[in-house]
């Protein structure tokens, strides 16, 4: 029955504002001039909505209008209708400007520290009402929630080129070798690969294990060395934990070492640096992302600006 009524009357928002305006001030020419309108637009639209619900809204009198019963109850509901239009613009409104929602970021470095920290923290900061989510997981994980719209963005390493992504690097990292603190290598104040290649590593099974795994046989191969590397199934806070009772080194990026691990010790590698990029779609539409992208790319300009000086 309700389907059936709401099927025959025609109700525009504004037929609603009028009623609303006339009952506020008793009146359909006060109504008006608060509207900017004529008395007569006013007039006539509540008659034809009283035609089409076939019920009467206002009494007309000489000094004005008063509701009746049924239109106490129309403008109880019609106020509750406009409530939830105005909200809803309002807050349609806010999403395309950014100033809600909700970024989804995919992670694959510390944030202990660095640009990727400074970059969350300034952002929330002026986006209060804009939620992070991150994400931690490998790079064939992010890339593929990027191509499914599951991530909004993710900072991996490399300079990236995905079918179907874009992407820009950032920032760059050194890269440093974790070691227990009585190890001989602490007495230096950098490493060289070459002091690296009858040493015994160990990296997680999951990202960036695989990674780190794939950088030390590179480099290490390279000196003509076969490299003797374990893998371990834990996280890298355990990792840490066998490394510092000598079960093995491992490499870390610039980031991580702002974590302190007790009987770890960190020195660079010599020459050796990490880009950074993020990868995101370009057929994204969060505008909240949009901005975030924005602020991510002007840090890092700032930040070769400065080191460039």
């Amino acid at each position: 029955m309700v389907s059936r009524i709401a099927d025959k009357v025609s109700i525009k928002i504004r037929h609603l504002r009028y009623v609303t305006a006339a009952a506020e001030h008793g009146s359909f020419r006060r109504a008006a001039e608060m509207l900017g309108i004529h008395q007569s637009a006013v007039s006539r639209r509540i008659a034809d909505l009283e035609g089409e619900i076939g019920v009467a809204l206002f009494l007309r009198h000489h000094s004005g209008v008063t509701l009746t019963h049924a239109g106490k109850k129309f403008l109880a509901r019609s106020r509750k209708a406009l409530s939830e239009i105005d909200h809803a613009a309002m807050d349609a409104g806010s999403f395309g400007r950014g100033e809600i929602g909700t970024i989804r970021i995919g992670i694959f470095s510390s944030l202990a520290s660095g640009f990727l920290a400074e970059l969350l923290h300034v952002y929330a900061a002026d986006n209060p009402r804009i939620t992070l989510d991150l994400v931690e997981g490998s790079p064939i994980k992010h890339v593929t929630a990027i191509q499914r719209y599951d991530l909004d963005v993710a900072f991996l390493t490399g300079n990236l080129f995905e079918n179907g992504c874009d992407s820009a690097q950032l920032w760059i990292e050194r890269v440093f070798l974790a070691l227990p603190s009585g190890h001989a290598l602490t007495r230096n104040d950098e490493i060289r690969w070459r002091d690296l290649r009858q040493q015994q590593f160990i990296v997680s099974e999951a990202g960036p294990g695989p990674e780190i795994f794939d950088f030390l046989v590179k480099h290490l191969s390279e000196l003509g060395h076969r490299p003797n590397i374990d893998r371990r199934d834990v996280g890298r806070d355990n990792l840490m934990h066998l490394v510092a009772i000598g079960q093995g080194l491992t490499l870390t990026s610039e980031a991580t070492t702002a974590t302190a691990f007790p009987g770890i010790v960190y020195r660079p590698l010599a020459d050796e640096t990490l880009p950074f990029s993020a990868i995101w779609s370009p057929r994204n539409d969060n505008p909240a992302f949009r901005r975030f992208l924005s602020l991510a790319k002007s840090m890092a300009k700032r930040e070769r600006r400065f080191s460039s000086v």
